[in-house]
């Protein structure tokens, strides 16, 4: 009797297990391609859209997609640019909004949203979508042309230029001053790293401002650009000239007589010939501080590249070295400094970013009716003739044109010899880092600045040349609550061989009428100056604060300041003219 095979529970034999199931895969597989081949509705929806689109059928296309319960983010691509077409700006945005929530690597819905947003006058959120465009893709042309076009509609040309530059824009026909200049139009051509029928890039117009503000004939001056209707720019550059000394009888006399408060006129006379050749110059009558000084500085070899001058400066002035500039404050030294000087420097505007100084001065110093005190040591009373070199080097670290920041820096080296008995040598370095930010992103209602210096002495250094933290009209090293004479006298402010020095303001325009303008800055400044007897130094950090208010008449400056030291308490109040 023939033996039989057991069946499993399905009734089939173990060996035939393999075969029913490969048949069953084999249908499975046939069914899901059957199912892929068919179109989705979604699928066939899209492709009529595609069609409308084409022939710019907006309302169909609104209908059309507004009956999908949920559409994908492409139809949502569509939705939105049909709705946007249509004006409906609120309903586009929300239509985009969607996609870039199903599709957030799709770089077209922050560009759309741009747009919208660009539409609405909201440019600080269409640029916003756009760098979140570019952020997906760098390279997009129409995005970056995008966002150039809307910060040059909101005033900020730099940032206008980053993004264009990208995508060789703007391309540039004429170059015209706004008004007829008195300056030699050569002279004004030379100054300029772009040319006519050429890409205006950044880096071009940094170095253009550079080297127009070095002829130091324009009080105000910007560049801007005129759209044309070949879609090409002219650049129009606006300026405010002085020429002479002044447009006018009332501005020469103003800006002569500027200091005329505190014993000083100011004769300058600008642009000699239209040639960029200024002559400026101080005479100070005051008893206890006489000086003259005079400059003669023009472009060197008519290029505005670089510039020399050539000036003078004699001082009789009278020093009484007190711990305070009001109050009880003995006297603890004094004498009376004589000190004529010549000198003679190149300065090179090399490009936007960086440029560079040199110069040499020949001086003679000498002391007299010295007071030693308890503070003067015959190490700093070193007189005679003295050489001296200066040199300084500027660099800007950054700039973030969308932000309207930049941040530069600045080093520099005196090194001197003075053949005195014995004949010894000196030097001083300094360093700076300066802050500018604009935080709106036209004009300048609010400006905020920040500025770090540093110093230190190496050798026997004379006692005019130390360093001195606060106001006094022949020093920069402001701290605007200690003022740095009394009765008329210099020595009131803390002197040292080495300091630290922060100055913090916010300029804020009160008032701007062309002819007249008024900002209101408050402001905080810290220091501390070492290295010299106790007498002449601050041992301590010094803190000051306070506001500001500037002034500006005719094209001519004038600070009025009152500063409070968080230390002391001692209130301070000063005034001076700028140009």
């Amino acid at each position: 009797m023939e033996s039989r095979r057991q069946l499993d529970a399905a009734g089939t034999t173990p060996t035939g297990r393999p075969l029913i199931r490969a048949l069953a895969a084999l249908a499975l597989l046939g069914w899901t391609f059957s199912l892929l081949a068919q179109p989705s509705p979604q699928t066939g929806r899209l492709a009529t859209v595609k069609q409308l689109f084409a022939e710019q059928r907006w309302e169909q296309i609104v209908r059309e997609i507004e009956s999908i319960p949920r559409p994908d983010a492409e139809l949502d691509f569509y939705h939105g640019s049909a709705l946007a077409q249509l004006g409906r700006w609120d309903d586009a945005r929300r239509a985009f909004l969607a996609g870039h929530h199903l599709q957030p690597s799709d770089k077209r819905f922050p560009i759309e949203l741009g747009g919208v947003a660009f539409k609405q006058k909201r440019y600080s959120e269409a640029s916003a979508w756009l760098h979140r465009g570019l952020r997906l893709d760098p390279a997009d042309s129409y995005a970056n042309d995008f966002l150039g076009t809307v910060y040059f509609v909101q005033g900020n040309l730099q940032a206008a230029l980053k993004y264009w530059n990208r995508i060789a824009k703007p391309q540039i026909e004429e170059i015209r001053p706004e008004q007829q200049l008195r300056v030699d139009p050569a002279l004004l051509d030379r100054a300029l790293a772009f040319a006519p029928a050429s890409t205006l890039r950044l880096p071009d117009l940094l170095t253009s401002e550079a080297r127009t503000g070095g002829l130091e004939i324009f009080s105000i001056y910007n560049f801007q650009l005129a759209a044309r209707a070949d879609r090409k720019f002219d650049v129009v550059f606006r300026a405010q000239e002085r020429d002479g000394w002044g447009s006018n009888k009332w501005e020469a006399l103003l800006s002569v007589c500027r200091g005329i408060f505190y014993q000083t006129v100011y004769p300058e006379f600008f642009n000699w010939h239209g040639a960029a050749i200024n002559i400026m110059s101080l005479v100070r009558w005051d008893a206890q501080k006489r000086r003259l000084a005079a400059t003669f500085s023009a472009p060197l070899e008519r290029n505005p590249k670089r510039r020399y001058h050539v000036g003078l400066d004699l001082r009789n002035e009278n020093w009484s070295i007190r711990p305070s500039f009001k109050g009880p404050a003995p006297i603890l030294g004094a004498l009376n400094l004589r000190r004529e000087s010549v000198d003679g420097g190149i300065v090179s505007f090399s490009s936007g970013r960086w440029g560079w100084s040199t110069s040499a001065e020949l001086s003679h110093r000498d002391y007299r009716s010295v007071f030693l005190g308890s503070v003067l040591i015959p190490d700093v009373l070193s007189h005679g003739y003295q050489l001296k070199h200066l040199a300084q080097l500027n660099r800007e670290l950054f700039r973030l044109p969308d932000r309207r920041l930049v941040v530069a820096s600045s080093v520099s080296s005196q090194a001197a010899t003075i053949w005195s008995r014995p004949r010894h040598t000196f030097e001083k370095l300094q360093a700076s880092v300066s802050g500018e930010w604009f935080p709106q992103m036209r004009g300048d209602d609010y400006k905020v600045q920040e500025r770090v210096r540093a110093g230190r002495t190496v050798g026997q250094v004379p006692f005019d040349e130390l360093f001195m933290l606060g106001l006094e009209r022949d020093n920069d090293l402001w701290l605007r609550a200690h003022i740095g004479t009394r009765d008329g006298r210099k020595g009131s402010a803390p002197l040292g061989r080495n300091y630290f020095l922060s100055n913090w303001e916010i300029d804020k325009n009160v008032y701007d009428a062309g002819l007249l303008g008024v900002k209101l800055s408050p402001f905080l400044d810290t220091g501390k100056i070492t290295g010299s007897s106790a007498g002449l130094s601050s041992t301590k950090w010094l803190w000051d604060t306070g506001v500001q208010v500037k002034m500006r008449v005719l094209g001519v400056g004038g600070t009025f300041s009152y500063g409070r030291d968080l230390r002391s308490g001692h209130h301070a109040f000063y005034a001076t003219a700028l140009r």
